[in-house]
């Protein structure tokens, strides 16, 4: 209290003191808010400057909403009045710049925007520094509004640059006018792309060479605070260049000015010339330039003391790889490998997997690469890299006999690394024919060989060799005695690893009992993989984050998701990676190198591999009671409950996205509704920039889905908000209240909703679920139905035979009935035809009737206004390829409607 009696002081010295205390120790929910914030409404209107800035300094570092919320509005105002002073201009800049970043969605510029752009032409420096950066931070998140500052900002760059050391004098920092108002004048403009207008984009033209230039020059001082200052300005302008990629003049000029700092004495100019000349590297007009520098840069990676710049040269030998040069790069790194750090030596093998792999002329190169990098560096391959070699040898009938022959060899060494016996292991197991001819490799001596390392390898290395040996017995029938003999050795019959041991079990009985015809069959080569993105690509994104320059392989051909679709059961190797797919909780975005879990749709190949384990996501532990189910969820309406917001809650209301009505839904709507009638999670909706996953679980008449939006890019997604609707009819039918989502998701993250369900009475239609962002300053506007289906609400019901045709005879009147036959559009499986009736909610009902063939199943649906009883009966005809459906209730439009919803699954 005694703080805020000295906010009211006239002196200066008291009033510092009372806002150094309020700064420094009231907290922001401080009953005694009200009266500072009165006090400094007090000081910014009293036209003092002095105790202006105090009052802004206060609110910048306070910085709570309540003080946005107080001040967001009055702040731009005195920043953009013509009788502020300077001083006062450059606080209201920063204190606005520290409320938008607190909280953005208070401080809107609206009317002010054009006059805070014109601070750029501001006569006093100080002012245009703090005013460009607060441009920059609203720049970024609205483009379009703030696009008139980009030649403002060249002009203001030009006069700097132009201008002689002694025009500046106060703001010239060792013979280098304004550099931090110029760094910052170069960021703002790599906000926005090349400007349109010629004379604009003359001036900025003129400005870069003059400052690539400059740097040509001899230093003006041998301080390190000069050639810090001018180097700056260099690396800003650089980065400008390789923003705009349109330049091939002012490119290569960047480039030989990076190429002279590649041996420049201070290690952090050899950092960030490396680091510069890697993104140099990946634009058309720069790429040949960067390739002139190799011998510089492989010499880096040998002689270079700290780690950091190795690894830069390492990944600039990367970027600048291609058809050219790619031997020479990939033996050399192969070389660096047997002495590289253990911090880089698995990216750098995933490194030489790639580009081995993109720049092969001809594959046995590639296969000698890989086994070289194994040799070298077995520890640091992952299971990805000898997949994608075993991928790579399928898929490729030319150089299927070199591998054999050179893993082959590569296994006669006395050590060999685990990681050379899998490849080994799988390529003979496939393709040892080929090289069976010769007597140094005759089938006995193969096998021999491959034995010879079982017993020193893991569980997972040992199953794999047991199925190269069943292979071995079909591809060389002399062998059979000899393995047979292994595979009933008491170590393999009663091994402790239930894996090995049914394995051993399996195969031996398979040799006993299969003729030659259903062995051939049952062991028949592996037939080629489906194109897909290389695991080891997905892998080193992984690594590199969201914003990682992804490096397609030139098979020609577009890979949509990681590591494609579904893994084929037969192949141990590469089924084994589903095995070791991580915990999902750990890695709710990685982008996963592992393929989907099978059973899940191949577009969860990316943002939500299997996101819905069984511990589902964490913020369900908040209220679960005894039976696993949230105890939220039986009291929808209650405000206390953590996960529902009342009416009255002050952040309850969406931020407004845009004027912009909700877009239409989708045309597939209703084709991705369909895919979730069986089922409760999986992957709702998915492009370029946005995923979504649901996970969801129902009792009686609540249910509780949360959505899971995950941002694909790298950049962040603005003003996101998400409606739920229910229209016309569904408002008085279902009862829907969701929890509100932060309105920034940043690049490559992912943020969960919540929504509560109660069903009111049966319903046909399903709710809406809007979503509205801006990434890159466009709008987007997608619309979806939620997957909310009255078959969610069963509750499955058992029944004995004479009880179901009694009942089914009790709901004989038409309108009781509803009746559908149809082809199938699946094939007829038994297990998955069993599924998906379980999926559809209710129970499934054994031997109840007549004919085996059928299927009954009973189900109870619970709204809060009625019960509906409800009987199915599903009559398949596997030679005609149709289905019978037949649907009984109580209620004619749940008959209906659910009759519908099922004979779409079949």
């Amino acid at each position: 209290m005694e703080a805020v009696n000295l906010l009211s002081s006239n002196k200066y010295t008291e009033k510092q003191i009372g806002y150094l205390f309020i700064s420094v120790l009231v907290n922001s929910n401080s009953e005694l808010i009200r009266l500072i914030n009165n006090a400094i409404k007090n000081d910014l209107s009293s036209r003092n400057p002095t105790f202006m800035c105090l009052a802004l300094h206060c609110i910048a570092n306070v910085g709570s909403r309540e003080m946005a919320e107080a001040f967001a509005g009055e702040i731009p105002r005195i920043l953009v009045a013509g009788d502020t002073m300077d001083s006062v201009k450059q606080s209201a800049a920063l204190c606005l710049l520290r409320l938008y970043k607190a909280s953005p969605d208070l401080v809107l510029m609206g009317e002010w925007t054009s006059r805070v752009v014109h601070l750029l032409n501001d006569q006093h420096m100080g002012v245009v520094t703090a005013a460009i950066s607060l441009i920059t931070c609203l720049s970024s998140k609205n483009p379009d509004e703030f696009k008139t500052c980009v030649s403002l900002a060249v002009s203001r760059l030009s006069r700097i640059v132009s201008s002689a050391s002694t025009d500046l004098q106060d703001y010239t920092y060792y013979f280098v006018p304004a550099p931090w108002l110029s760094c910052k004048l170069l960021r703002l403009l790599q906000c926005y792309p090349p400007p349109e207008d010629g004379a604009v984009k003359g001036r900025l033209v003129e400005c870069l060479e003059t400052i690539l230039n400059k740097a040509q020059e001899p230093p003006k001082s041998k301080k390190v605070q000069h050639s810090n200052a001018k180097n700056a300005i260099l690396f800003e302008a650089i980065s400008l260049i390789i923003h705009y990629d349109s330049e091939p003049n002012l490119l290569v000029r960047a480039c030989n000015q990076l190429g002279q700092f590649l041996q420049h004495r201070e290690t952090n100019l050899r950092y960030l010339a490396l680091e510069s000349m890697c993104t140099l590297a990946s634009s058309e007009f720069s790429h040949e330039a960067v390739k002139t520098h190799i011998e510089t840069v492989i010499n880096a990676l040998k002689t270079e003391r700290d780690v950091s710049v190795r690894q830069r040269a390492a990944d600039l030998l990367y970027a600048m790889c291609d058809r050219s040069n790619a031997k020479q790069i990939v033996a050399e790194m192969l070389s660096y490998l047997e002495t590289a750090d253990y911090s880089i030596r698995e990216e750098m093998v995933l490194k030489v997997a790639i580009l081995a792999e993109k720049y092969a002329v001809d594959y046995s190169w590639y296969v000698d690469t890989i086994l070289n990098l194994i040799r070298i560096a077995g520890d640091y391959v992952s299971e990805e890299v000898w997949y994608r070699v075993i991928q790579i040898v399928i898929n490729r009938d030319d150089v299927q006999g070199y591998a054999a022959k050179t893993v082959f060899e590569a296994l006669q060494a006395p050590a060999c690394h685990e990681n050379m016996v899998k490849v080994g292991g799988y390529i003979l197991g496939e393709f040892g024919n080929l090289i069976a001819g010769d007597p140094r490799s005759s089938p006995l001596v193969q096998f021999n060989l491959l034995h010879s390392k079982f017993h020193l390898c893991s569980v997972p290395t040992r199953a794999l060799l047991l199925s190269a040996y069943i292979k071995f017995i079909n591809l060389f029938p002399e062998t059979k005695a000899t393995i047979q003999e292994v595979l009933r050795s008491d170590s393999q019959i009663r091994n402790s690893d239930v894996e090995l041991q049914q394995r051993a079990v399996e195969y031996l009985k398979l040799s006993s009992i299969a003729s030659t015809d259903v062995l051939a069959t049952v062991l028949e080569e592996m037939p080629p993989f489906p194109e897909r993105e290389s695991s080891i690509l997905a892998k080193l994104k992984k690594k590199k984050g969201p914003g990682a320059v992804s490096v397609e392989l030139e098979d020609g051909k577009e890979r949509g998701e990681l590591n494609g679709g579904g893994d084929r059961g037969g192949d141990a190797a590469i089924a084994a990676s589903n095995a070791s797919t991580p915990s999902p909780s750990a890695d709710l975005l990685g982008l996963r190198s592992t393929a989907p879990v099978s059973g899940a749709t191949p577009s969860a190949g990316s943002l939500l591999v299997d996101v819905f384990s069984e511990a589902g996501p964490s913020a369900t532990s908040a209220g679960v009671n005894d039976d696993g189910f949230l105890s939220a969820l039986h009291a929808p309406e209650a405000s206390d409950s953590p996960l529902v917001e009342g009416p009255g809650d002050s952040d309850s209301a969406p931020p407004t996205v845009a004027s912009e009505d909700p877009a239409p839904p989708l045309p597939e709507s209703d084709e991705l509704l369909n895919k979730f009638v069986c089922k409760n999670n999986g992957v709702l909706f998915e492009n370029q920039l946005l995923q979504i996953g649901i996970k969801s679980e129902y009792r009686q008449n609540l249910g509780r889905m949360y959505l899971f939006y995950g941002n694909k890019t790298s950049v962040q997604f603005v003003s996101f908000n998400t409606t739920v609707s229910c229209p016309g009819e569904l408002q008085s039918q279902l009862n829907v209240q969701t929890k509100t989502v932060e309105p920034l998701v940043e690049g490559g993250a992912q943020v969960q909703q919540v929504i509560n369900i109660e069903c009111l009475t049966d319903f046909i239609d399903a709710p809406l679920l809007n979503i509205k962002f801006r990434y890159g300053g466009a709008l987007q506007n997608i619309s979806l139905k939620l997957p909310v289906t009255i078959n969610k609400f069963f509750q499955p019901t058992e029944m004995a035979a004479a009880d179901f045709f009694q009942r089914w005879k009790q709901l004989s009147q038409p309108q009781q009935e509803a009746q559908k036959i149809f082809k199938a559009s699946h094939g007829m499986d038994t297990e998955v035809l069993k599924a998906k009736l379980l999926g559809l909610g209710t129970a499934l009902l054994e031997n109840v009737d007549p004919n085996p063939e059928n299927y009954v199943c009973a189900g109870v649906i619970q709204t809060k206004a009625q019960q509906v009883g409800c009987l199915l009966r599903l009559e398949p005809n596997a030679q005609a390829q149709m289905y019978r459906l037949t649907l009984r209730s109580s209620k004619d439009t749940v008959s209906q409607r659910v009759c519908d919803l099922l004979a779409e699954q079949f």
